[in-house]
């Protein structure tokens, strides 16, 4: 039975440290207290942040207890992690209000019944300075520069302030203040979920178990899934938004998504890439997944009707039923293609608008155009399409 639990619990995970003290916990029968955090630096959750909250669900279905700590406090502080510059801290307000989706969001995951959400400026904010500098004295500067970010940070001569290296020991502050067993985070946060192992020894609690989950990639494939930098698929997305970007992803990627958030066993998931791999169309598997998570996020009903606008849509060229509505004032009586596109914010920029007509995915009510520098008469009311999710009927005034 244990065992069983142990791979249903292994499954997606990066790395556990320590191994045998995790097998020792779980052999304990006894509800643990398993800890995430997440600082509300951004108003979204996205599937980026599924990777993770799923492994929670999994350890709440056996029954132990999730601790959601929003980090409204070190928040305020902002994460270092990755950063090559210094991070610019959020304002209070900015955390509350980022703070109150990310408690909507989650619990499309997890059971409310069965989650206590926490705020770590709960403890944090009744700390003293002669506590906090306390608590600094638990730490090196040389141990702080062990982290790869400030390492290179340091050697390359760019500023790191103080308040940043505060930032991991008020996370690990937090495994204290909680008196985590387990706590789960990325691959990225290994250094903080390690001092708060470190942490709580010195305070006389049992070091908790660290498990790091993969960093799933955006939609490019690339780099981390982030709003920022606009390759995510929010849980919070419309069923048809959430369809169409994850049938977006190169066939490749698809498996990665399939392994970090699809419920399908791993050995379907393998099979089903072996049939990929001798000749089926990976777009089958492609819709089988999209369906899955837009039905989790959503419902079956919502499920099959995004696929059914995604293959009006998109095989049979029908617009969707839902088009913004744009009006563009301009001096002139002709306004550029391309300053069309990025006025509507169809296009991030001119330069964006001018690449994607080179590459042909601009219509205009339907029709491919080639050419950059077309000229929109004042007085049209069409349709424009940028690749395929960016809609908007755009009527031009003077």
């Amino acid at each position: 039975m244990l065992e069983d639990v142990l791979d249903k619990l292994r499954r997606g995970v990066d790395e556990i440290l320590v191994e045998s003290e995790f097998v020792a916990r779980l052999g304990e029968n006894r509800p643990l207290r398993i800890k995430a955090g997440f600082d509300p630096t951004a108003p979204d959750l996205h599937l980026g942040h599924v990777v993770l909250i799923n492994k929670l669900r999994q350890f709440q279905d056996f029954g132990h207890e999730i601790q959601f700590l929003i980090g409204d406090f070190t928040g305020m502080i902002g994460d270092p992690t990755g950063k090559n510059i210094t991070r610019k801290p959020l304002s209070k307000e900015e955390v509350l209000e980022n703070a109150k989706t990310y408690q909507e969001q989650v619990f499309k995951i997890l059971d409310p019944d069965k989650t206590q959400v926490v705020f770590n400026s709960t403890w944090m904010s009744r700390v003293s300075s002669a506590e906090l500098i306390q608590l600094a004295s638990k730490h090196t500067v040389a141990r702080m520069l062990e982290r790869d970010d400030f390492s290179k940070r340091f050697k390359g001569g760019q500023p790191i302030a103080i308040h940043e290296f505060l930032y991991p020991l008020i996370q690990g502050y937090d495994s204290v203040a909680m008196k985590a067993d387990i706590e789960l985070g990325g691959t990225d946060q290994k250094f903080n979920l390690l001092v708060g192992r470190q942490l709580q020894e010195i305070y006389g609690q049992k070091p908790q178990v660290v498990i790091t989950m993969p960093i799933l990639e955006g939609l490019n494939g690339v780099q981390k899934m982030s709003k920022s930098l606009d390759n995510y698929v929010a849980i919070a997305d419309s069923s048809d938004d959430m369809f169409g970007k994850i049938m977006s992803i190169s066939d490749d990627l698809m498996w990665r998504y399939f392994e970090l958030l699809s419920f399908n066993s791993l050995v379907d998931i393998h099979k089903w890439k072996k049939e990929c791999d001798d000749g089926a169309n990976p777009r089958n598997y492609k819709v089988s997944l999209a369906q899955e998570i837009v039905e989790r996020f959503h419902d079956a009903f919502a499920a099959k009707k995004a696929l059914e606008n995604f293959e009006a849509r998109f095989q049979r060229g029908v617009m969707p039923d839902e088009i913004d509505e744009i009006t563009l004032i301009v001096p002139n009586d002709f306004l550029a293609i391309a300053n069309l596109l990025n006025d509507a914010g169809l296009t991030k920029s001119t330069s964006e608008a001018l690449r994607m007509i080179k590459q042909g995915a601009v219509k205009i009510d339907g029709e491919k155009i080639n050419n950059p520098k077309l000229l929109i008469s004042v007085g049209t009311k069409q349709v424009y399409q940028v690749g395929k999710r960016r809609f908007a009927r755009i009527e031009i005034t003077k």
